[in-house]
């Protein structure tokens, strides 16, 4: 059976029309899940019965459920367990502008990047969108308190999962949906190259984020698989045309690697790559996990990356650090529920 919440406002008003009804129908469902949230269909007092047993024949509003929560300062991790007894995460930050969600878009990921938690646990498979939406909605009821900005980095690959993430972002950027603004929504992709094409021409206004982590292909073969199928250079071609087509910035995240990606030699080489593009860099500091080697840089080195940017006129932040103590690196709370060694 259709889960109600996988459907686009354009895809239900469809199906209302494609069954002898008014597609207006399709906004006063939205209006009970979304505005009200109420989650029974017998409850939607302005909708005959008649519509309200048909719908309930062929969709379910079936649920998600918290299994374990850590929490951190500013930081709360859910561990989910969806509806086939696979896990997935999100993780919940608290800044001075709001609540900033982390959401998982795949159970597992096949990216493979050696840093990452999440590249040791295989992609099992793609989220439903409503598995995506219920992430929000869930927490939001929860901790009785409003999401007002998405991340897709998550577990998981946004762009192996296009159509479902696309619906994703159509929903919660509704105005009767769950109404993120689009541009407090962003998108986290490894460098799938011909996604980032095909998402330059859906004319949203949604963030993307580009995990770089490297200002080279010798290091980022090293540490980012993708990168031996789509390297820098054809990346780089590809995202100045993002930015031509789209006339938006592009974010590039960097996870500051100690010894690997962290040198005075590879901030000037990045600084050189970036200078003249639309965009900004986010140093990361690596949140350590106890079954990947790799270690995270001192503040030293990162500050003096950050220099070496900042001095060449890049954008840089450097992030502030959130969860290194609630298991907060994508993949660690699922990882330890699962046992995987």
């Amino acid at each position: 059976m259709n889960n109600i919440y996988n459907y686009t406002i354009e895809e239900l008003e469809s199906y209302f029309i494609n069954n002898g009804d008014k597609k207006f129908k399709a906004h006063q469902i939205y209006e009970w899940l979304y505005r009200k949230r109420i989650d029974n269909f017998d409850k939607m007092r302005n909708i005959k019965k008649e519509i309200i047993d048909k719908i309930k024949n062929e969709f379910c509003i079936d649920k998600i459920k918290i299994v374990a929560v850590r929490k951190g300062k500013d930081t709360q991790k859910f561990l989910f367990e969806l509806l086939d007894g696979n896990y997935i995460e999100a993780v919940l930050m608290k800044h001075d502008y709001g609540n900033s969600l982390c959401v998982s878009s795949q159970v597992g990921c096949n990216m493979g990047c050696k840093f990452c938690e999440s590249g040791r646990l295989k992609k099992v498979r793609n989220l439903e969108t409503y598995e995506m939406v219920e992430q929000i909605l869930i927490i939001e009821e929860k901790l009785n308190l409003r999401i007002s900005h998405v991340v897709l980095m998550g577990i998981g690959e946004p762009f192996d999962n296009y159509k479902n993430v696309l619906n994703f972002i159509k929903i919660i950027n509704y105005p009767k949906g769950i109404a993120i603004g689009a541009r407090h929504i962003t998108v986290s992709t490894c460098g799938i190259i011909k996604k980032i094409k095909e998402f330059a021409q859906e004319d949203l206004q949604v963030n993307l984020a580009i995990s770089l982590h490297a200002p080279n292909d010798e290091i980022r073969n090293r540490i980012m698989p993708i990168n031996k199928v789509n390297n820098i250079s054809e990346l780089m071609r590809t995202i100045k045309e993002y930015i031509k087509t789209t006339n938006r910035r592009v974010t590039f995240e960097y996870i500051m690697l100690d010894n690997i990606n962290d040198t005075e030699k590879c901030a000037t080489e990045l600084a050189k790559m970036l200078t003249g593009i639309n965009c900004y860099v986010n140093l990361i500091p690596y949140n350590e996990t106890e079954n990947i080697g790799f270690k995270r840089s001192n503040s030293d080195k990162i500050t003096k990356f950050y220099d070496i940017l900042k001095k060449n006129k890049i954008n840089v932040t450097i992030r502030r650090e959130f969860g290194s103590l609630i298991d907060a690196a994508c993949g660690q709370l699922r990882a330890k529920k699962e046992r995987v060694i």
